[in-house]
């Protein structure tokens, strides 16, 4: 009689616990299906042509300016002269120097004869071995003396031959900010230079294009000429943001531009990535770093449970992201609050259009924005 109900008592028991355990509750999410759709390649970037090398030409030693011989816009070859200082300080100077150097010669000339002459006569022992020993120093230190004459004649006549500035190379006056009758010192810029050997497009880059900027082929078409496409290579890409404006300036070297690109023409840089393929486009909202790289989280069928899914960005955007592998066309991935699922979790989602969904972000930001 007691077997049976304890077993009934039992029964009972086990009837009653399912419904007093707590049951798990999937958590509401925001989800976008993956569509796999064609890059959009081409980026523009307007800029400007210019030389790739400027040459801020000054002089070696300062003076009056007395003549300029160029102004801007005008061509220069190796060896002209375009501009000259007031060289007569500087001439009176080589004269000194010629004659200190003359001087020096008839010294040298004088004491070497007399050292000759102590060293023959106290050779018939008629000179004193001290009286040696002061001519052969008076010699000693005529050549020094000589020596010293010769290295500032020489200083002389270069600094002579500064008085007329050279161009280097041949090239362009972009720029000149000196006047006959100002005085300069030596260093001082009188006339800037631009080489024309090559010339380069210069752009500004927003962060979202470094990327293309290194992998793409690049390639000018220039206002004055729209139907010409000429071919680009990057040159030079600054590491640093410009403070004010927060981009990254960037400098094309043209292949094979002629003449006719003149230097401060509108230049417009078109990038085409090499390899472009399919990329699904995401919201920034859905993508997680957590030390290993991006990831999304994806609804796995047919239990509706989150998978912490790898993927490669190709470019992010202002308000998205390019995702070039590790999605699948038709998989379902979380948009939103996804700093807050793990691994495993349950889910039951909520499909909403591609405007509502930036709607909502825009909110959530909003809100984040006012917070204090």
């Amino acid at each position: 009689m007691l077997a049976p109900l304890l077993s009934a008592c039992g029964e009972e028991t086990a009837a009653k616990v399912p419904q007093d355990a707590p049951a798990v509750v999937a958590r509401p999410v925001q989800v976008t299906t993956v569509a796999l759709r064609p890059r959009d390649t081409q980026k523009t970037f307007v800029g400007v042509v210019r030389a790739r090398r400027e040459i801020d030409l000054a002089f070696r030693v300062g003076g009056k300016v007395v003549q300029r011989k160029v102004e801007v816009g005008d061509r220069v070859a190796p060896g002209d002269v375009v501009a000259r200082i007031d060289a007569e300080d500087l001439r009176l100077e080589l004269e000194s120097a010629r004659a200190e150097f003359a001087a020096a010669t008839a010294n040298l000339a004088q004491t070497t004869a007399e050292d000759g002459r102590y060293r023959s006569l106290s050779a018939k022992g008629v000179a004193s071995t001290a009286d040696l020993d002061r001519k052969s120093l008076a010699r000693e230190e005529a050549v020094g003396r000589l020596e010293r004459a010769k290295r500032s004649l020489e200083l002389a006549e270069n600094r002579l031959s500064y008085a007329d500035l050279v161009s280097d190379a041949a090239g362009v006056v972009v720029a000149t900010s000196t006047e006959p009758g100002q005085v300069v010192s030596a260093g001082q810029t009188i006339v800037r230079v631009a080489r024309l050997d090559e010339k380069e497009a210069v752009v500004a880059l927003p962060e979202t294009a470094l990327a293309d900027a290194r992998a793409a082929d690049a390639f000018v078409t220039l206002w004055a000429e729209p139907g010409r496409r000429i071919k680009a290579t990057l040159r030079e890409l600054s590491p640093q943001a410009d403070p004010t404006s927060r981009t990254y300036p960037a400098r094309f070297t043209l292949e094979g531009a002629d003449e006719t690109v003149a230097l401060g023409m509108t230049a417009t840089v078109t990038l085409h990535p090499k390899s472009a393929g399919d990329v699904a486009r995401l919201p920034l909202s859905a993508v997680i770093d957590r030390g290993h790289g991006p990831q999304v989280f994806v609804v796995e069928a047919p239990d509706r449970t989150l998978a912490a899914r790898p993927v490669e960005i190709a470019a992010y955007t202002e308000d998205s992201v390019l995702v070039s592998a590790g999605l699948a066309p038709g998989e379902s991935v979380v948009t939103l609050g996804v700093q807050t699922l793990l691994p495993g979790q349950k889910v039951r989602t909520a499909q909403v259009s591609a405007a509502t969904e930036l709607t909502l972000r825009g909110a959530e930001s909003g809100r984040k924005g006012t917070q204090p």
